[in-house]
């Protein structure tokens, strides 16, 4: 199966707004865009909580989007009629990722409007901690010991 929105003309600047539009309906209180090279490739956005405003950031692959549809289309997974060119390049790259993402974040808004989770729920991944990092980064980083932060020493040591 091709990649989802593979041949979507959707600019990347209106699908950013997309997104931002739904976090804010959603109970976010401030949105920002990270970029490289002028390209968009992550929104963040905190929430208020319990104790303060909590940061999430949402990164956007665009060079993993790029490698998986060139692939896509060197195995046929894209239709044959559609031109290399036209699916491969960087800039279809960013408008798939960033369309991928606001599909994502409209599906999990769903989820939580159905009140099966919480946005706070389905977002901890993301959750920034210990600066730049996420949740996830940093479980990835440092597997368990970074879920027991803040745990007591001795029962960190004693793996409880």
């Amino acid at each position: 199966m091709a990649t989802l929105n593979y041949s979507t003309n959707i600019p990347v600047a209106r699908t950013v707004g997309e997104v931002q539009g739904l976090l804010a309906e959603h109970g976010a209180d401030a949105i920002a865009v990270s970029y490289r090279d002028k390209v968009p490739v992550g929104i963040t956005f905190t929430l208020a909580g319990p104790g303060g405003g909590r940061a999430f950031s949402l990164p956007v692959n665009v060079d993993g989007v790029h490698q998986v549809l060139a692939e896509q289309h060197r195995t046929g997974k894209i239709k044959s009629h559609v031109s290399k060119a036209a699916v491969t390049s960087p800039e279809q790259a960013a408008r798939v990722a960033w369309r991928v993402l606001k599909d994502w974040v409209e599906a999990q808004l769903a989820i939580i409007e159905a009140s099966m989770a919480t946005l706070e729920q389905v977002m901890l991944p993301y959750l920034r901690v210990d600066g730049e990092i996420t949740l996830y980064e940093a479980y990835a980083a440092h597997g368990r010991r970074a879920l027991t932060a803040g745990q007591d020493p001795a029962e960190r040591e004693a793996g409880r």
